[in-house]
């Protein structure tokens, strides 16, 4: 069972983006959702949202939070009026991941991710620029990401 969902998640990047002066756009921010999935299936087995993400040809997205924040196109999103309160355990993880990934850019986070199983596999060989609704498997992230922990894959 889910522990949150992925819009509370997208607000805590945002005000942490945003406490941190950093600009966040729509392509960081999807990436930053896609890395704090991964990695929560990886440490706890069960996801941290329940929205599924999606393949696309700039890397994972989360489709609801992509269209929450479209309308941003290629700018920075504006900072969340009401900043989120998560829980313990759920900030910690935010905060973990942002610190790991909060620092690449967007373009960085897209050809990270490119270059990793789960997103390579669920666009199963597709040219780059084509076009893919292909959901990244809760199970192919946690494989990889577990692999990732125990110094398998680099």
């Amino acid at each position: 069972m889910p522990v949150t969902t992925a819009r509370k998640i997208a607000d805590c990047f945002v005000a942490r983006a945003h406490a941190m002066g950093h600009p966040i756009t729509n392509l960081k921010l999807q990436k930053l959702l896609y890395y704090a999935q991964a990695w929560h299936l990886a440490f706890y087995g069960r996801p941290l949202f329940g929205e599924r993400i999606e393949a696309w040809v700039h890397g994972p997205v989360v489709p609801p939070v992509f269209g929450d924040f479209k309308h941003y196109g290629w700018s920075p999103i504006e900072p969340v009026a009401i900043p989120p309160s998560p829980s313990a355990p759920v900030r910690v993880h935010v905060d973990c991941v942002y610190q790991t990934y909060g620092g690449f850019s967007a373009n960085d986070l897209e050809r990270m991710t490119h270059q990793e199983d789960p997103w390579k596999n669920a666009r199963n060989g597709l040219p780059l620029g084509a076009p893919s609704k292909a959901v990244i498997s809760h199970e192919s992230m946690k494989r990889y990401y577990r692999s990732v922990l125990n110094g398998q894959k680099r």
